[in-house]
Parts: structure tokens; C-alpha cells; sequence
């Protein structure tokens, strides 16, 4: 159910793989989940409930390790006088951690990295305006795209629900869609931070195609074809 929240709509084939069991198995558990009001089952796999908000603190806690391992590769990226713009997500929060202590400019949505950066006195921090977002820890909405429209930064760090086999980013999540794609207009590089089960990912909104993403972070084991597809765009993979 967790992986199924996480992306927003997912396959038999994508959560057998990830969760290495059997689609007969996935199939008999999205059937159980659907039955109890759950989640909806949709032919070919599972959608989760529309009008649920996906709590921060329950996505932090899923593949800690591999967005750990993501944090510190990006953070390898950030040079001293930078100007960065930071995503929400979990991942772009435990790379805001890493930033303590460096004399860079850190432009956020995020009350994440709010939290992580506020009492440090190297880091500059703008935070943008906008309509909060409680179980996300974001900001949102006209003001926040307004804001963006006055920013100019090296490099902005950006999340996603998943990256399709294609090379198409994409999200679950209407109101942060055009945030992002205002966010890859306001940098000079586009650095995609997705942790290796977000290859390949679902997601019923387009984000940007792989010609707009200039580097991806992620970890060894994402999957070969999908990684290729980006590549093949021009994209540069770093695997932490």
C-alpha cells in the first residue's frame, strides 16, 4: 500500500519487481486492498485514493538508504557561491542537511529544508511564498509560481514520483507540477535526485521530457532501459 501512495498509480509488473514476489501474489493483495476500501484496483494494477494526501513523515521513511546514498552524491554537485533551488521531497531534504555549513544561496519551497537550514548562518535562505501544503511540508500555488518567475539560479535539485521508460518525468500531484517545470525555467542545470525504485515510475502528470533533466542522481540497480532512454537524450547519469 506504501508503494502504491508513494507513486499514485502503479502496475502488477512494476510492484512485483520491487517488492520480489510473484504477480499472481500482487494481484491476489491489490484485490484484498481494493475489497477493504483501500486503494482502487484498475486493470493491470492499482490506483490510490485521489483525495488522499500522502503524509511527509511516512514517505521519509521508505528507502532511506538509497535517498541517503542520492543526498550525498548531490551534494558532491553544490560549489561554494552557489545559487540553488531546492524541490520539495524527502531527498532534496536530506541533501539541505548536507548543506550546513556552506556558503551557498538556497532558494526552497520546502518547510523541510526550511527546518534543516533555518538556524545555520553560512547558508542564505529564500523561501518562497505561497499556499501551505501541511502533510507535504510545502508551499503552493500562484504566489509560489510568482516567485519563481523572479529567480535565477546554477542549479535546482528537483524530485518526482518517477521517471517513465521513455525518459518522461512525471508526478501524482497536480498542484506541484507546474512548480517543478517553473523551477527547471529558473536554472541554469536541472539535477533530477530519484532514488533507484523510481526507475522506472508511474505518474498520471507529465513533468518534462528527458532533454530538459541536464544530470540524474540516483543508485545503482535502477533499471538498465530506462537509465539508457535518458542517456541516450543527453541526460548524464551519476549512480551514488
Amino acid at each position: 500500500m506504501r508503494r502504491v501512495r508513494l507513486s499514485g498509480a502503479t502496475s502488477v509488473r512494476d510492484l512485483a519487481s520491487q517488492l520480489g514476489v510473484s504477480p499472481s501474489t500482487i494481484r491476489r493483495d491489490l484485490e484484498v486492498l481494493d475489497r477493504d476500501g483501500t486503494l482502487r484496483r484498475v486493470r493491470g494494477g492499482a490506483l490510490a485514493d485521489a483525495d488522499t494526501d500522502r503524509p511527509f513523515a511516512e514517505v521519509a521513511c521508505v528507502d532511506e538508504q538509497d535517498k541517503e546514498a542520492v543526498a550525498d552524491r548531490a551534494a558532491q554537485l553544490v560549489r561554494d557561491g552557489d545559487v540553488v533551488l531546492l524541490d520539495i521531497g524527502t531527498t532534496t531534504m536530506r541533501l539541505a542537511r548536507r548543506l550546513r555549513g556552506r556558503r551557498v544561496t538556497v532558494v526552497t519551497s520546502s518547510l523541510a529544508v526550511l527546518d534543516a537550514l533555518r538556524t545555520d548562518p553560512e547558508v542564505e535562505l529564500l523561501l518562497l511564498g505561497g499556499m501551505v501544503r501541511r502533510p507535504y511540508h510545502s508551499l503552493v500555488g500562484v504566489l509560489t509560481e510568482a516567485a519563481l518567475s523572479q529567480v535565477v539560479a546554477d542549479r535546482v535539485f528537483l524530485g518526482a514520483s518517477g521517471v517513465r521508460p521513455d525518459g518522461q518525468l512525471v508526478d501524482t500531484t497536480l498542484a506541484e507540477v507546474p512548480l517543478k517545470r517553473a523551477m527547471i525555467a529558473a536554472a541554469e542545470q536541472v539535477v533530477l535526485l530519484v532514488d533507484r525504485h523510481k526507475f522506472p515510475g508511474t505518474g498520471a502528470l507529465r513533468v518534462c521530457g528527458a532533454e530538459d533533466i541536464d544530470v540524474i542522481v540516483t543508485n545503482a540497480g535502477a533499471d538498465e532501459p530506462t537509465l539508457g532512454a535518458c542517456a541516450a537524450a543527453g541526460v548524464e547519469v551519476l549512480l551514488a
